[in-house]
């Protein structure tokens, strides 16, 4: 009966962190940190911890020489 009632929370402590960018004309407005379907608050990126989240999770274009041989 104890594990039955231990595994609810054993699923939640699962679900993952994400963040998602809020974009409006192409501008990053807003961050949310979601875990799995609930938000869990709303970051400024202008703040440090919202420039910190978008420098690790934005991409730059980069030239893949390789990419490029392998498509023609």
């Amino acid at each position: 009966m104890a594990e039955a009632e231990s595994a609810p929370a054993d699923n939640q402590n699962s679900e993952e962190i994400t963040y998602q960018a809020v974009e409006k004309d192409g501008v990053v407005t807003a961050i949310w940190e979601m875990k799995g379907r609930k938000h869990l608050r709303t970051i400024d990126p202008r703040s440090r911890q919202g420039r910190e989240i978008l420098n690790l999770y934005t991409t730059e274009e980069v030239d893949h020489p390789a990419s490029e041989a392998a498509a023609s």
